[in-house]
């Protein structure tokens, strides 16, 4: 018998010089806007693909809280 591994966890933190950038795969669902809004911190082409330390703190809790879905979350 076959025993299944538990699910990965969808929530992921990213911590930054004064904020914590949180992600979770079934709740942020218009990342692309976060992309598109702060490439310097979101790049989906890169590993980690967020990078809390590439913009100021306000700069991506602005981009964060365009978020059309408005659950994305951070924290400073």
């Amino acid at each position: 018998m076959a025993t299944e591994q538990p699910p990965r966890p969808a929530a992921r933190s990213y911590d930054g010089e004064g904020i914590t950038v949180e992600y979770d795969v079934h709740r942020c669902l218009h990342a692309a806007e976060c992309v598109r809004g702060l490439p310097s911190v979101f790049d989906t082409g890169r590993k980690p693909w967020i990078r809390p330390d590439g913009a100021p703190a306000y700069d991506i809790a602005d981009v964060i809280h365009r978020c059309p879905s408005g659950v994305c979350g951070e924290h400073g």
